[in-house]
């Protein structure tokens, strides 16, 4: 596929850049943002290859009284079945 693109220059520094510090060609650049944009908007949480910053950054905000770790873990299991549904793993 051929695609022909007009960017402004804002785009075009960024592009500069990005090459600058990979050594990437355009295509490359471009194939790399089509890929994480897909991943962002088009996969399910379990089809994705990396958890996002805002995904992580849930768990810095607790504040109260310590977890045990039984707690702690009873707590990742809530969240994974709520998150992706009940699997039994035996």
């Amino acid at each position: 596929m051929q695609i022909t693109a007009q960017l402004d220059d804002s785009y075009q520094t960024r592009i500069a850049a990005i090459q600058q510090s990979t050594q990437l060609d355009i295509s490359e650049i471009i194939k790399q943002a089509l890929d994480l944009l897909y991943e962002k908007t088009a996969l399910t949480p379990k089809e994705k290859k990396y958890t996002s910053i805002d995904e992580l950054a849930g768990c810095w905000a607790y504040h109260g009284k310590a977890k045990t770790i039984e707690e702690m873990d009873e707590g990742v299991r809530q969240g994974i079945i709520a998150k992706w549904g009940k699997h039994d793993s035996h």
